[in-house]
């Protein structure tokens, strides 16, 4: 059976509400991490004792993307809410410079209550540090991946950063069914988040305290930072019966070179944290085939480590030949995107240790958790849910070696 032929079905399991956390615990690092060795037994510990758990050879990987307050809420005259969800920009596409963009920028956004705006343009008065102006929005553009809205502003010296900080919300996820409070301004965001660009936390890496990283740092084993802007897509269960019917949706990734030369090099078992810096790292590997097939390095098609054209080339010629690339255009970073989909029947080719939470049931992160645990999801899942851990963004931990 090829990964097109697994069925989402098989990948589905009895989850009651209870056990999705709905916030945090008060001191993140004191969550439940459930150990699986490479051996396949399982071990309760607490979060705290990962620096302890790590191989000694290890390197760890996470993704340092920052949370956006993605959802806006405009008022129609007529006392209709629109809410304007910010997936990704469109003018200009970079992030940065969108982010910094001064008196207007577009973006691909879904669009809450549509319906009730078909036309016309929304507005809705700020006060940005100290400096009242008027924000209005634009639809133009429709799509099935959601609409093209124009944003702009009648004040110079404000950014769009500025803007949806003063205007927006934390888009939590709709799985925790609740508004969004002040408590998650902070608690949905990693301790090491800086680059911003996603609609939805890492949520790995919330468990990370500043003493766990310390603690880290003194074993010597060194932490290394890549980017990927997560995108609503995350949260969208599989809805077709089969695997291959699924369209994978794409994320942003930037990785500076210099990391790249360094995993060439294989000198240490590369533990990621979170699917997120999976993804990116196993893309970098396949974008650097793409370079041996003389292809451009601009984004992982979604089946593309399954084809039978793939070059198999070994870890250190791919990622040479990614840097390679990056080297003769003076590059510093890869800025590129990726659609892949890791399944069972995929072959990791960098990542050695994955730190994760649990997953929602049918959903494409399970299915890479099966991937890289030779299909021993279910007795873990049923071990966690029967030994009280919690689940999802909030939840608790897995260390998978």
């Amino acid at each position: 059976m090829t990964p097109t032929d697994i069925k989402i079905a098989e990948f589905n399991y009895p989850l009651p509400d209870e056990r999705i956390a709905k916030h945090p615990l008060a001191e993140r690092d004191r969550c439940k991490l459930l150990v699986r060795h490479a051996d396949g037994s399982l071990d309760d510990r607490l979060f705290s004792e990962v620096p302890s758990l790590l191989p000694s050879d290890a390197v760890l990987v996470y993704n340092n993307t920052r949370v956006i307050n993605a959802r806006l809420r405009f008022r129609k005259e007529s006392g209709a809410t629109i809410e304007i969800f910010c997936l990704e920009p469109v003018s200009p596409r970079d992030y940065e410079q969108s982010f910094a963009s001064e008196g207007r920028c577009s973006w691909t956004c879904f669009v809450g209550n549509s319906k009730r705006w078909k036309q016309g343009v929304l507005s809705m008065p700020l006060t940005v540090n100290g400096v009242e102006l008027l924000l209005k929005a634009e639809r133009s553009e429709r799509s099935d991946t959601g609409s093209v809205v124009e944003f702009s502003w009648d004040s110079n010296g404000v950014t769009f950063s500025q803007i949806i900080e003063a205007a927006g919300e934390i888009p939590i996820p709709p799985y925790l069914n609740r508004s969004t409070e002040d408590t998650d301004e902070v608690d949905y965001q990693t301790v090491y988040s800086k680059v911003e660009g996603s609609v939805a936390a890492p949520t790995a890496g919330l468990h990370f305290t500043p003493e766990v990283l310390a603690a880290v740092e003194a074993r010597g084993i060194p932490r290394r930072e890549l980017t990927l802007h997560v995108g609503a897509g995350t949260f969208q269960p599989v809805k077709s019966d089969t695997i291959g019917e699924h369209a994978m949706h794409s994320e942003f990734i930037a990785v500076d070179r210099s990391l790249i030369e360094e995993l060439a090099r294989e000198e240490r078992s590369v533990v990621a944290v979170g699917t997120t810096s999976v993804r990116t790292l196993e893309s970098l590997y396949h974008l650097g085939c793409m370079v041996i097939q003389g292809l451009e390095p601009d984004e992982v098609p979604q089946w593309y480590p399954y084809s039978e054209t793939h070059p198999d080339a070994t870890v250190a010629d791919a990622l040479n030949a990614l840097a390679g690339y990056l080297a003769e255009r003076d590059m510093p970073r890869l800025l590129a995107s990726t659609r892949i989909i890791i399944a069972p029947g995929y072959r990791f080719r960098v990542v050695r240790g994955i730190i994760t939470n649990f997953h929602q049931p049918q959903s494409t992160l399970l299915l890479l958790v099966s991937a890289f645990t030779g299909g021993d999801w279910r007795r873990m899942y049923d071990y966690a849910l029967g030994a009280g851990y919690r689940f999802l963004s909030y939840g608790d931990a897995q260390l998978l070696l």
